[in-house]
């Protein structure tokens, strides 16, 4: 049996590491290719391409690109033509993939989606669309649900695979002393994306509350993970104007979360994880102004973080567009020191979101269910 994955971005490769590992446990002569990054690899993904060549955010980024994009659908295309897998499986990166979906299913390529294109915000009328390219969906928030239903989607929720990835390795001791944080002093995380144009947005600003919250807070310590594709010397180069007690890391994140006392963070996957180790964010979103201006037309909700969503209601505080400025984000942060008992209200919150995440073990379910559809389908008669 061969199957194909394809993930374009940092999150989607933490997912398909999961789902790689599930598939090779459940079935170990399992053959899995296709397209995503370093995790996926490590997994036992032959990739045809490295998705740290694409990593593309906003729709000017995109237009600028769009020769690059349309290159390497025509690339993955061959590539199924050549390796000719039973099964497509579509984890995120809703743009390019349904694109990927639609070639795959004129080549007579079953198709799997896992983790679908958000639909319940925004864009309702793509449900139909996918409910058409994709035999089957597994979704990874129950409120995905409805919308694809009404769509006729065969779609089903397994639980949230993050509940198995983020996990300490160490105690808290053992961690604070693997990050050499100094003893008394509170350790706050500085998230600021994967993404070098969210890094350059957002970065200069978790800076300028960084050194605000240190004036108010002289003992306070700032970690940094370094994400995949991120250069190290390229965020010192921005903190070189800073006179701040700030330690760049890397690997060992959800211990480093464990440590923390609150963290600032770019909107995304980073602050549900924070959430599932207990950790609570000032999360902050920012985009290009016509990047902004196209999705306030399209977009009506009234949270845009996972735990809040997941939650019904802000929980914790985000921050968005014009207010992500220094000043703002530290009164935001200091909440967590300053107001009694604001810390555990939030924390008591974040439980509340994460205990919507169903129960652990949904990449072993979503694993079974692609090798059933693979088994199904058979052998691909596949159309070049």
């Amino acid at each position: 049996m061969k199957i194909m994955l394809s993930a374009g971005e940092a999150s989607g490769d933490l997912h398909g590491e999961g789902l790689a590992r599930a598939l090779k446990a459940l079935r170990p002569d399992v053959e899995l290719v296709g397209f995503g990054g370093p995790k996926m690899s490590e997994a036992g993904v032959r990739l045809c391409a490295d998705m740290r060549e694409y990593s593309i955010m906003g729709v000017w980024e995109v237009i600028k690109n769009l020769s690059r994009i349309f290159g390497l659908l025509n690339r993955l295309k061959l590539f199924m033509a050549e390796e000719k897998p039973d099964l497509l499986v579509l984890i995120d990166y809703p743009d390019f993939n349904w694109r990927l979906a639609a070639r795959a299913k004129a080549m007579g390529i079953p198709v799997f989606s896992y983790i679908p294109p958000s639909a319940w915000a925004w864009r309702k009328g793509r449900a139909k669309k996918c409910a058409a390219l994709a035999d089957e969906l597994a979704a990874i928030f129950p409120f995905e649900l409805p919308v694809y239903q009404a769509a006729g989607a065969n779609i089903t929720f397994q639980g949230n695979p993050l509940l198995d990835l983020v996990k300490p390795s160490m105690t808290r001791e053992e961690a604070r002393a693997y990050f050499q944080a100094a003893d008394g002093a509170e350790a706050v995380l500085l998230l600021p994306g994967s993404r070098r144009q969210e890094v350059n947005s957002l970065f200069p600003v978790m800076l300028e509350a960084a050194a605000l919250l240190q004036r108010e807070r002289p003992a306070m310590e700032f970690f940094v993970p370094v994400a995949d594709g991120i250069s190290q010397s390229m965020l010192e180069a921005m903190a070189a104007g800073h006179d701040l007690r700030l330690h760049f890391t890397h690997g060992k994140t959800y211990d480093l979360m464990n440590i923390g006392s609150f963290a600032i963070a770019a909107s995304g996957t980073v602050v549900l994880e924070a959430a599932i180790m207990g950790l609570p964010c000032v999360a902050l979103y920012r985009m290009a102004p016509l990047n902004y201006a196209i999705g306030k037309m399209l977009v009506k909700i009234d949270n845009f973080t996972l735990p809040n969503i997941l939650a019904g209601r802000a929980v914790q505080q985000e921050l968005l567009q014009d207010q992500v400025t220094g000043p703002q984000v530290f009164q935001a942060a200091r909440r967590f020191y300053a107001e009694q008992g604001y810390r555990e209200e939030v924390l008591s919150g974040l439980q509340e979101a994460v205990a919507r995440l169903g129960q652990p073990g949904a990449a072993k379910r979503v694993a079974e269910r692609i090798l059933a559809a693979a088994e199904r389908c058979g052998r691909t008669e596949v159309v070049e």
